[in-house]
């Protein structure tokens, strides 16, 4: 392994600021307030961190919407605590990585007020205009330019009474398209990018980054089932045609001939395999990995919020083949939740009390084992579970907003939207970290921004901390495996039983040395001789491994029938 592949032995912890520790009383989580954490993620061993967005931002979309990307909002502090959460993180052996949100910008960024002062500012190309339809008058119904759907409901087009012509924002008004084909625009990006390297920022992770480049004629995308006023745009706009020059040219301008270990990471919705390979072959200079999101699409019906339980087969199937392309070239990011996914447990694993630290464990040993970087997410050590929503009033995010007004507005059924939210809203994971069982749960002395889950008496650090078979402790022993275990981060991967209904298993091998990994995604125990594992699962030479970790305490065989969420790591 290179230098400069130094993160397939690493794990990430990711922070979402506003959630995460609040220091001044505001409700509002901050940087002071992570700096006062660090000995926390130290004890637990991560090797990175990746801050969602800090930055200067109105908050349309919780920091998403960027105003200005050189300095910080004042909700979470100043660009001196940037600077000693940098320090304070290194000294610990952490790096610090950022959000890098370029597809667009917040309509109140510098640029984008110049761009929309007059159509012939020297901005004006800085972002995607256009005139009304043919045949339609600006403002009218259906004279958007094209007929693409917004992430976040509706028309992907904003009318500007001012210049009476439309901007396009793929996600909020609020945040409308750089336009990437301006090399302008590409270039004080790259700018901005190596002041913050120069401060000593170590990486980026790049939000919707495989959207920067669109087909400029911006065509028709096919009217949708639901909305057939309104058409599916991402044809058009994800993996677009230029997309690995800008990257190639990205790298060049950035991060070309530095010393630092540094991180890049694409998230890239709708990414494929084999899309994933050219993004993260070393060789081709754009990313070192992708964040795909195939596997968390796997419980979603016709919309977003269409919702059912994931069977266990896809699952395994979708992170198998995602194992077996990037086998010889490329790299993965592993994960089970972030900031736009709901709590791992409550969707892959079971909340229900008798089941929740067990089944939390269980996904950690699993994704952990698997060939990649892999991804925690706040609270994810502690087994933090979805929040039990009472009422539309508790949605705060505004794509829940959004879908709850249009699906209530259209008359569906209330109770089985709330159920749909419940589910899927990206609240669940931005509800306050739970630190301890004091008053919302130690992460303020004020009104919190978010609900706090009412499980923060039972579910919270201070107590994981101090019970060595909690889920914190068995994270930071799944993490140590991975620092000291080669296997882990080098070791082939196969994949065993791949048709059994409850049963994840596979292998890793390297260097003359072998790891079995057995899960029971299930309520039941799991007889490892019983039926339905004939011919794919040979235990053979395995009865006296040894368990090198699980999640319930000693079995009284490796090879034992598992108990329900029962995990174990077996090496020979």
């Amino acid at each position: 392994m290179t230098d400069d592949q130094w993160f397939r032995e690493a794990v990430v912890y990711q922070i979402y600021p506003r959630s995460f520790q609040d220091s001044d009383g505001d409700g509002i989580g901050d940087v002071p307030g992570i700096i006062s954490r660090l000995d926390y993620l130290q004890q637990l061993g991560v090797d990175v961190v990746w801050l969602s967005p800090i930055y200067t931002s109105p908050q349309d979309d919780n920091g998403y919407d960027i105003a200005d990307y050189q300095d910080i909002d004042p909700t979470f502090g100043t660009l001196a605590d940037v600077d000693e959460l940098v320090a304070q993180a290194h000294a610990r052996g952490i790096r610090i990585v950022m959000d890098l949100v370029v597809n667009h910008t917040s309509d109140e960024h510098p640029w984008f007020v110049e761009s929309r002062s007059s159509k012939d500012n020297p901005k004006r190309d800085w972002y995607w205009w256009r005139t009304a339809r043919d045949g339609h008058t600006a403002g009218e119904e259906g004279a958007e330019p094209t007929n693409w759907e917004s992430f976040f409901s509706g028309p992907a087009w904003e009318l500007d009474e001012a210049t009476g012509e439309y901007y396009l924002h793929l996600f909020s008004r609020k945040q409308p398209d750089l336009n990437w084909e301006n090399p302008e625009v590409r270039e004080a990006v790259y700018a901005m990018m190596r002041w913050w390297l120069d401060r000593g920022i170590d990486g980026f992770r790049m939000d919707v980054i495989n959207m920067i480049s669109k087909v400029t004629s911006l065509p028709d995308g096919k009217p949708l089932a639901a909305t057939p006023q309104l058409g599916d745009g991402t044809p058009h706009f994800l993996n677009g045609p230029r997309i690995h020059e800008f990257l190639q040219e990205m790298h060049a301008a950035v991060f070309e001939g530095r010393a630092e270990k540094l991180l890049t990471v694409g998230e890239m919705p709708g990414v494929t395999v084999e899309d994933a390979i050219l993004y993260t072959d070393p060789e081709r200079r754009e990313v070192d990995m992708v964040f795909q999101f195939e596997h968390v699409g796997l419980d979603i019906g016709a919309h977003k919020w269409d919702r059912s339980r994931v069977d266990l087969r896809d699952l395994k199937a979708s992170l198998g083949r995602w194992q077996d392309a990037l086998a010889e070239v490329g790299w993965n990011s592993l994960y089970w939740n972030n900031h736009d996914q709901p709590r791992a447990v409550s969707r892959f694993g079971s909340d229900a009390p008798e089941h929740r630290v067990a089944s939390a464990k269980l996904l950690g040993t699993v994704l952990h084992l698997h060939r990649g970087t892999p991804y925690v997410y706040q609270g994810e050590e502690l087994g933090m579970t979805n929040v039990p929503f009472a009422s539309a009033d508790d949605f705060l995010d505004i794509e829940s907003v959004n879908y709850y007004r249009l699906a209530s507005g259209a008359g569906g059924d209330v109770e089985s939207i709330l159920a749909n939210l419940r589910l899927g809203s990206r609240d669940n994971a931005r509800s306050p970290m739970q630190w301890d069982d004091s008053a919302h749960a130690g992460f303020t002395t004020g009104t919190p921004w978010s609900r706090t889950n009412p499980n923060y008496q039972e579910i919270n650090a201070a107590a994981a901390v101090a019970d060595d078979d909690s889920v914190f402790h068995h994270y930071r022993r799944v993490i140590e495996l991975r620092h000291t275990e080669p296997a882990i981060a080098h070791g082939d991967f196969h994949l065993l039983a791949p048709d059994h209904e409850t049963l994840y298993a596979f292998t890793r091998s390297h260097e003359g040395v072998d790891l079995l990994v057995l899960a029971n995604f299930s309520s039941g125990d799991l007889d490892l001789a019983g039926p339905g594992l004939e011919g794919t699962l040979d235990l053979d030479g395995w009865e006296s491994a040894t368990l090198l970790l699980g999640n319930l305490g000693e079995p009284t065989a490796p090879t034992a029938t598992l108990r329900p969420w029962e995990a174990r790591i077996l090496k020979r």
